[in-house]
């Protein structure tokens, strides 16, 4: 007569591969090694498309009403194929679950009617198409690489009406000083590339909000980080060593330790303060990420 109870065929190449008969040997690592893979948790390094729908996903059910309002009036998200989850009928990927969440922050802090917008570092544009499908601004300038400038440019004629298209000035790194010279702003982005940048670079930037804005919204790490586990990279490799030398908060953390990234806020909240006569007004944790901060500054 057969067992009744026996390991089935994916169990017997499971205990054949992973968990082996010297898998109790030594149990120093089996909760991050490939033991535990098998057992109770999907290896990161081959599943991080899983990991990374499994967030959206989770942070998408945190999302409020206005959340998904302002969601529904940005069109087009679908443009260059993201990776996304449905919730209750509603596409979304983590891009956009963000720019929402941030909007939300500046929106409870600022009132953008007909405000003149000034973005530091574009990325593709989605905080750009986000604020002009949410509100009606005067005008939206972006200061940027002319390469990156190039991705924005084609990205946003894309997704944007021509309406909203033609809201939008652009600036390359070259032209700041007379481009901006006799404009001015009454609120500042600036999303996570201020800690990519070389510190004189962010103090001449500072220097520009200074002068030409009222508002300054900014979302950026609170600190460096070295933790080879998190995506392989030696930290002696030209990546790392170039990313310990950017930005104004140069300081390693573990930045998965919630009273380290904490005590780190403080500095953060100084150190992006763009002058004397500016306060911070709002800040908090800016999720999903462990270690970045977001807050919003007005010039008295």
């Amino acid at each position: 007569m057969a067992q009744k109870y026996q390991a089935s065929r994916q169990w017997e190449l499971i205990n054949q591969f992973w968990v082996t008969d010297d898998a109790a040997i030594d149990l120093a690592n089996f909760k991050s090694d490939r033991r535990n893979h098998k057992v109770s948790l999907w290896d990161p390094a081959t599943n991080g498309v899983r990991y990374l729908k499994s967030l959206i996903y989770n942070l998408a059910a945190r999302l409020g009403p206005d959340d998904w309002a302002r969601l529904s009036r940005t069109s087009n998200r679908e443009v260059g194929n993201p990776f996304a989850v449905k919730w209750e009928g509603q596409s979304v990927c983590l891009d956009y679950l963000q720019a929402t969440i941030e909007l939300g922050f500046i929106e409870r802090n600022l009132d953008l009617r007909g405000a003149n917008v000034l973005e530091i570092g574009a990325g593709y544009g989605r905080t750009c198409h986000t604020l002009l499908s949410n509100h009606d601004v005067a005008g939206y300038c972006i200061i940027d690489l002319k390469t990156t400038m190039e991705l924005s440019r084609k990205y946003l004629r894309t997704v944007l009406d021509d309406e909203q298209f033609a809201k939008i000035s652009w600036v390359t790194v070259d032209e700041v000083d007379i481009a901006l010279s006799s404009r001015r702003f009454d609120l500042c982005v600036n999303i996570d590339s201020f800690a990519e940048m070389d510190p004189e670079t962010v103090r001449g930037y500072q220097a520009q909000i200074d002068q030409t804005c009222t508002a300054f919204y900014t979302k950026n790490p609170v600190g460096k980080y070295l933790d080879g586990s998190l995506d392989g990279s030696s930290e002696r490799s030209e990546t790392v060593v170039s990313a310990l030398e950017t930005g104004l908060l140069r300081q390693v953390l573990d930045i998965h330790d919630s009273a380290a990234v904490r005590a780190a806020v403080p500095t953060f909240i100084s150190a992006y303060q763009p002058g004397d006569k500016w306060r911070c007004v709002a800040d908090e944790w800016a999720a999903p990420w462990s270690h970045y901060w977001q807050a919003l500054y007005k010039k008295d």
